[in-house]
């Protein structure tokens, strides 16, 4: 029967001639496209999650980083605290479960017998980590990553050399008893080249560099850091010098507050100490933060450029008397000031420094920041001057921003636009600074909107003031640049500070009197306090360190002035005796035993304390006595300083009156607070600019030897913070007083009492001398109607009475009685 031929065609053939089948194709159609649709579907869906997976972990990531470093370290120290735990349950208690399985199979595989130890490590690094600030040295992660990477690999391949260097062929149990894989790695393929015993050598060598990374200690150093630790752990047993401890600044024990008296020269009382050349009140301050960037072209400032070198200073010999002169006998009766005797030795112990609260956290830079920085360029902009703002450093009241100023512009172009630079950036306090010293550059100062609180306490823990123990270092606040401010009271000599009501100016006497509480014992420092205004000072009554009580009477004041005028010239009565020069080396050679006392004397010789006068209002002494509180000043703070007798003068009031050129002329520091004119910035500064200031505590400080004055922000402590350090100073001692600070000094001149017949018309002048403050004989005469001789015999009369002062030539007497005390006195001279 014939083949039958299909509809398609025929079949086709292979090449032998033989016939082969019709292969099937995939129709194309709906279903394909069904496929592909599908397929695209797939691969964008994967698109979306993998690009959402990935957005959010990156949102993760951008949040970490936004996190407080703190936060972020204590989160790194929790999780090493969990590993730590999940280690030791694997390893020392062999707990059941898949996840320790592997841990204990991977820990024990990789470190050996080192395994058991590894746990103890994470506890240290993660109490470090929590710790320490999350801004405090940035990179030491690295380095303490090298280090320690170091140390395991040359501590393991030891431990490996140990037990003959198994090879991982021999099984996981020979490893695991050894240095493990790790230690295998750090030693096998070395001792294959070389012996196993240079092998362990250069292991000892990595070891070695590891610990001197982690510790951070050059090779040249090593000797000194072992003196160091050596000394350390011999105070710390009670050795000779335990009276500094080992512990740092902010975590100072009991036991380093306590100060003993000073039986040695020290580095603050070391002879010729003070005689250093080119030095300065002001110490060292700690290192600047680093001015943000606002242009490419220009750097950041220099940080962190100021280091501690207390450690590296040499010691300084005491000046040894070779045949010292004795140009005068050694007075065998001069009293000198008595030491506290309630203060027994080594029982004083100083308040501790968490009794001043810490100020508010120092920002770098804010949106304000940046708007000013845009308010700056904008005016260089509108009046076409080739000046670019190139950056700025934030202070905790105001911010200095530095224009940089092109070829061939002058500054007075810049300086002339003081009041446009005041519109733009709407603040009326805008000063002026040509140029920055140091920086070839403008300096615009504008206050903050947002300020930062300066704390006292902040200023006394700062590493400018912990690097010096001299008794006299008191803590001022941080200037423009965020930099902590403290100066020595005995290298001012004297200190004028002044400013208008409500500047801050007792805020600043209340710091300078709590610092010398929290870092003086009474022996070294004694002081004496005039409040004329009776309510500044009275919180001190009764601290240890006074020598007499609070003065409030304007004339006790000027007698205790007289006093220290007395005290001085004892003191150098005992200098010029002894051939020394200032007194640090008098009481260096006291405490050494070189200086005794003359053949036939039967007084011994004591060190003297400093003596620092605080006269919270000078205009009120100037008021009453100004020709006696005048004297007694200028010949004070002419002679005293060798002495160690040191003056602080505070007034509201500085006008010429108050403040006069004899006064100015002796007291070389000058701390300006806000003023109302420019005219008594002249009287303190001798230059324009506190009447800029923007007051609470906003000040100009021109330490001695100083061209320009430091802008600063004064330390502020709390009447809670002040009471607290005042009951612990009262606590640790009583106070030891002088009956004759206040008592008036020398003879009185005799004039003639007998009033007889004249009462009357000695109370009539009287009344009219109080009254007009005006004590004039020509005026008695006019307005008594009474002759030369009975005006001149009435005066005497009331100077008797010290109703006036002393006789001046042709000038008129001073009037010591104000007007609220002329009932009194008229009661008095009545004989009532």
């Amino acid at each position: 029967m014939p083949a039958r031929a299909s509809s398609g065609g025929s079949a086709r053939k292979k090449p032998g001639g033989r016939s082969s089948p019709t292969k099937k194709r995939m129709p194309e159609g709906p279903i394909v496209f069904a496929f592909s649709m599908f397929g695209q579907f797939l691969a964008v869906l994967w698109k979306v999650i993998a690009h959402t997976v990935g957005g959010v972990a990156r949102a993760v990531g951008r949040g970490a980083r936004d996190l407080d470093p703190d936060l972020r370290r204590d989160g790194a120290g929790l999780m090493l605290l969990a590993s730590g735990v999940l280690i030791a349950a694997a390893v020392w208690w062999q707990s059941e479960g898949p996840l320790l399985e592997y841990t204990r199979l991977v820990i024990m595989g990789g470190f050996g017998a080192f395994s058991p130890i590894l746990p103890l490590l994470f506890l240290p690094i993660a109490v470090k980590l929590m710790r320490t600030p999350g801004t405090a040295k940035p990179g030491d992660g690295g380095r303490l990553a090298i280090g320690f990477v170091a140390i395991m690999l040359g501590l393991l391949g030891l431990i490996h050399i140990a037990h003959g260097v198994p090879r991982p062929a021999e099984g996981a149990e020979a490893l695991q008893t050894s240095g493990g894989l790790i230690g295998f790695i750090a030693s096998g393929p070395l001792s294959m080249v070389i012996t196993p015993t240079l092998t362990a050598v250069l292991l000892v060598l990595v070891l070695v560099f590891g610990i001197l990374v982690v510790t951070s200690t050059p090779i040249r150093r090593i000797p000194e850091r072992l003196q160091t630790l050596f000394g350390a752990l011999l105070e710390r047993d009670g050795g000779p010098d335990s009276g500094i401890g080992i512990l740092g600044a902010d975590e100072e024990g009991p036991e380093q507050r306590k100060r003993k008296p000073r039986s040695g020269p020290t580095a603050s009382t070391v002879a010729g100490d003070h005689e250093r050349p080119y030095d300065t009140p002001v110490l060292p301050q700690s290192p600047e933060p680093v001015a943000p960037a606002l242009t490419d072209g220009h750097e950041k400032a220099e940080g962190e450029n100021a280091k501690d070198e207390s450690k590296d200073k040499p010691a300084k010999g005491r000046r040894k008397k070779t045949g010292a002169p004795d140009p005068t006998p050694a007075p065998a009766t001069a009293e000198q000031l008595s030491i506290p005797s309630r203060v027994v030795e080594g029982d004083y112990e100083l308040p501790a420094p968490p009794m001043l609260e810490p100020g508010s956290p120092s920002k770098e830079r804010t949106k304000a920041n940046d708007d000013i920085v845009s308010a700056l360029s904008g005016v260089m902009g509108q009046f076409k001057i080739d000046a670019d703002v190139t950056g700025f450093t934030r202070g905790p009241t105001v911010t200095r921003y530095e224009i940089e100023l092109g070829p061939a512009v002058k500054v007075e172009k810049v300086t002339a636009l003081s009041k446009n630079i005041s519109l733009a950036v709407k603040s009326a306090d805008v000063r002026i600074q040509s140029p920055i010293p140091g920086k070839s550059a403008i300096g615009v100062e504008i206050p903050n909107t947002d300020k930062d609180i300066v704390s006292l306490g902040d200023i006394l823990r700062s590493s400018a003031a912990t690097a010096d123990d001299h008794p006299m270092l008191v803590g001022l606040g941080k200037d423009v640049e965020g930099a902590n401010v403290v100066a020595n009271l005995a290298k001012m000599p004297h200190v004028l500070v002044a400013g208008a009501t409500g500047a801050g100016k007792s805020t600043c006497i209340n710091g300078l009197i709590t610092s010398l509480m929290m870092r003086s014992t009474p022996d070294e420092v004694r002081m004496i306090l005039v409040d004329p205004k009776r309510v500044e000072l009275t919180m001190y009554e009764g601290i240890p360190h006074l020598i007499t009580p609070i003065i409030t009477s304007p004339k006790k004041a000027a007698e205790a002035l007289q006093w220290v005028v007395g005290e001085m010239d004892r003191r150098y009565d005992d200098l010029a005796a002894s051939g020394y020069r200032h007194m640090d080396d008098f009481n260096a050679a006291v405490r050494a035993g070189e200086l005794k006392a003359p053949p036939g004397s039967e007084r011994e010789y004591e060190p003297y304390p400093y003596l620092l006068v605080i006269v919270d209002e000078l205009a009120d002494l100037m008021m009453v006595a100004p020709r006696d509180v005048e004297d007694a000043v200028v010949r004070i703070t002419q002679l005293a300083r060798a002495a160690g007798i040191h003056l602080v003068l505070a007034t509201q009031r500085p006008s010429v009156d108050v403040v006069t050129g004899l006064i100015k002329a002796n007291v070389p520091s000058r701390l300006a607070f806000a003023t109302s004119s420019l005219s008594d910035s002249r009287v303190i500064l001798d230059q324009a600019g506190a009447e800029k200031l923007v007051g609470k505590g906003d000040a100009l400080f021109l330490p001695m030897g100083a061209g320009k004055p430091i802008r600063l922000q004064n330390a502020w402590v709390g009447e809670k913070e002040i009471r607290r350090v005042v009951e612990h100073c009262k606590k640790q001692s009583e106070p030891s007083y002088r009956e004759d600070v206040a008592a008036p000094q020398g003879p009185k001149k005799e004039i003639d009492e007998e009033i007889g017949d004249d009462l009357d018309l000695l109370l009539q002048a009287t009344e009219l001398v109080v009254t007009t403050q005006f004590g004039s004989t020509s005026m008695l005469q006019r307005k008594l109607r009474v002759g030369f001789a009975k005006a001149g015999r009435l005066m005497d009369l009331m100077e008797s009475r010290d109703v006036v002062g002393p006789s001046e030539g042709s000038k008129a007497r001073d009037v010591l009685v104000q007007p609220d005390d002329l009932p009194q006195v008229l009661t008095d001279i009545r004989g009532g």
